[in-house]
């Protein structure tokens, strides 16, 4: 499986999945920190759900916006000039625009739910070993 396959379901498209999801069982099944999980998709974009510590690589997605939704703790996102930092707490999202370099830092660490395009590059391409391709991001 390459950076670029589908991991929806089937190829007929539909949402995945296909019944109720309770987001604390999903929640309790991430341990490992930066490694997003999927836990859905829809519309071509991927659901996902990961626990940040400490402070990510600085990369940008040149055609993708990101979601970045706290369900847990806090998370600032820091962002090259001329963009600025934004702070998000429990039940606070802020999308960070195609081609904007970004940093999350999450220095208490939180959880997160992720909405992004399946093509989207865990660090946009940066040079990381920290990096997590979609082929080895969890279906939980």
């Amino acid at each position: 499986m390459t950076e670029s396959t589908s991991v929806t379901k089937s190829d007929d498209h539909r949402p995945w999945p296909d019944t109720p999801v309770n987001l604390a069982e999903k929640i309790s099944a991430v341990s490992a920190p930066w490694t997003p999980h999927i836990v859905g998709a829809l519309n071509g974009q991927l659901v996902k759900i990961a626990r940040l510590e400490g402070a990510f690589v600085w990369h940008a997605h040149e055609r993708e916006d990101e979601l970045f939704l706290v369900l847990r703790g806090s998370l600032r996102i820091e962002m090259r000039p001329p963009a600025r930092d934004v702070t998000l707490r429990e039940g606070e999202f802020f999308i960070v625009p195609r081609g904007v370099e970004h940093r999350p830092v999450a220095e208490e660490g939180c959880v997160v739910m992720l909405f992004e395009p399946e093509a989207t590059s865990h660090a946009g391409g940066a040079d990381t070993d920290r990096a997590v391709p979609i082929n080895r991001q969890p279906r939980v």
